[in-house]
């Protein structure tokens, strides 16, 4: 019974190979084209400026926690228990007031950084149907999908070409 299962299995594997070969499959690296094309690099800039804005206000704040942690430090053997307890307890809540910005700051760059790549991706997803349709392939896949594929089945340029003609931008090969 198992024999004749196999036998049928590979009739049917060889019966479908031919209809697989006539099947073109392109690759495409997405993160390569998000971050060539005119508006990505423009989109990457802007947020690039952001998250250096708010990391010199993090820079601030920890510079300031260090300065009240070192004044606790080199004072603490002159203070009261109860004075040095209330600095310490002063420290931590300010510690736990910068992790919690740092947080907020990191979902916000997060957010807009999603906000900022999803319409570019939409926007490649309609040229990416519309050269799949023109060029007859089956398939676009992203590149980190595939392990192998011949350079000639990589349409990333193309991308590239097309959405900075279509969005503009300059133009690259």
């Amino acid at each position: 019974m198992r024999m004749l299962a196999f036998l049928a299995f590979l009739a049917f594997a060889f019966s479908a190979a031919p209809a697989v070969a006539d099947d073109r499959i392109g690759v495409v690296d997405l993160q390569r084209a998000l971050n060539e094309v005119e508006e990505g690099a423009s989109a990457k800039r802007a947020l690039k400026k952001e998250f250096d804005d708010k990391q010199k206000q993090l820079d601030s704040r920890q510079t300031e926690l260090k300065k009240m942690k070192d004044e606790l430090d080199a004072q603490a053997a002159m203070m009261a228990a109860e004075k040095k307890q209330e600095k310490f307890a002063e420290l931590q809540r300010k510690l736990g007031e910068l992790q919690q910005l740092y947080m907020s700051l990191q979902q916000d760059l997060s957010k807009r950084e999603a906000e900022a790549t999803a319409s570019i991706f939409q926007k490649m997803g309609v040229i990416l149907a519309q050269m799949g349709e023109e060029q007859g392939f089956s398939a676009i896949v992203e590149k980190t999908a595939v392990p192998y594929f011949k350079p000639s089945l990589d349409v990333t340029n193309e991308l590239i070409r097309r959405y900075n003609a279509a969005y503009g931008g300059k133009k690259k090969n």
